[in-house]
């Protein structure tokens, strides 16, 4: 952290408040309800290991993965801290079936903003002392404030999105998010349990050298993602490129903002219509790529662009220097 940027998290926000659309101090309470509910978990993944919260949970998600047990707990440290605040009419989680409602109190169905999140991201990791990391993503609701809430309000394009970011708990602490406004990171001093501004103004490279995919499923990849790895491997020009991958989507995506790099999670035989989800992971880290001069494809389409029909969408997913997916996509095209 930049030793003379002693900016602060809730100052940010404050300041930057002209800068969003509908500035009503609404936003500003929401992202500090995040802010709060990042540190919680930053201490129960900090404190994982010695607390007996590493491991299953022992049941599964909707998606029919097994939840770990800091799942369960980051899911309901977020839901809390966002029900408690009277900012947001409803929450869709990966982690739930289905939506919940907000009924905090008489004025939750007034309020005019809903929230997508990945309470957990990595979350098999934990077991291993890996990064890990949140991911949430805010609509302004489209139905009529002082209704319920209903599905059309989550199931919008990610066009629509007024702020997305993520929290990544690793060698340190930081939220990164965007108001559509630029990218800004800011790293959690644990001494003093506050976040100072620690990247201002983050930018992908428009090229890279660090290409992320897990290449154990390669057999199973189209064969445009095929071709795209094996040119990443030519020894030409400044190739062959290097391969990183942490399988945690919020730490290979920090990491190669920061660096230049592809992150890749394709179609697959099993998944023909990819594994990440469009309105929890995708859409939020799309928004913020492009924010930073990145770009977010699946393949062939941009992600913000994709009409969501389920909570629990599925898309392929290219994502990050500008260049880089470029090509990626004109392997794509000439497979398709």
């Amino acid at each position: 952290m930049a030793e003379q940027n002693f900016q602060t998290l809730g100052e940010f926000i404050i300041d930057k408040q002209e800068d969003f659309q509908y500035s009503t101090g609404e936003l500003s309470r929401l992202l500090s309800a995040i802010r709060l509910a990042s540190k919680v978990v930053n201490r129960e993944v900090n404190k994982a290991g010695i607390a007996n919260i590493i491991g299953k949970a022992g049941n599964e998600n909707i998606q029919g993965e097994e939840q770990q047990k800091l799942d369960v707990l980051a899911n309901e440290i977020f839901i809390e801290a966002l029900s408690q605040r009277e900012v947001v009419c409803g929450i869709a989680s990966e982690e739930n079936d289905d939506f919940i409602e907000i009924h905090a109190s008489c004025n939750a169905h007034l309020s005019k903003y809903v929230v997508l999140i990945d309470p957990l991201d990595g979350s098999s990791n934990i077991d291993v002392n890996v990064s890990v990391g949140t991911i949430f993503s805010i609509y302004r609701r489209v139905t009529e404030p002082g209704t319920p809430v209903a599905l059309e309000d989550f199931l919008q394009k990610g066009i629509n999105q007024i702020a997305a970011g993520y929290v990544v708990y690793g060698s340190s602490t930081m939220i990164v998010y965007t108001t559509g406004n630029g990218v800004n990171g800011f790293t959690l001093d644990p001494s003093l349990g506050t976040y100072y501004l620690s990247h201002p103004s983050m930018k992908f490279p428009e090229n890279g050298k660090i290409y992320s995919i897990n290449e154990g499923n390669y057999s199973k990849f189209p064969q445009g993602v095929k071709n795209y790895i094996k040119y990443c491997q030519l020894e030409e020009g400044d190739r062959p490129y290097t391969s990183r991958y942490i399988g945690s989507l919020v730490s290979d995506f920090h990491r190669n903002m920061i660096k230049g790099g592809i992150y890749i999670y394709p179609s697959t035989a099993q998944s023909p219509h990819g594994k990440l989800r469009l309105l929890y992971e995708c859409n939020p880290m799309a928004f913020l790529a492009e924010q930073a001069g990145g770009k977010c494809t699946d393949g062939y389409r941009r992600i913000l662009e994709i009409e969501p029909t389920e909570l629990h969408q599925r898309v392929p997913f290219f994502c990050g220097s500008r260049k880089m997916v470029e090509k990626a996509e004109e392997f794509m095209q000439q497979q398709k």
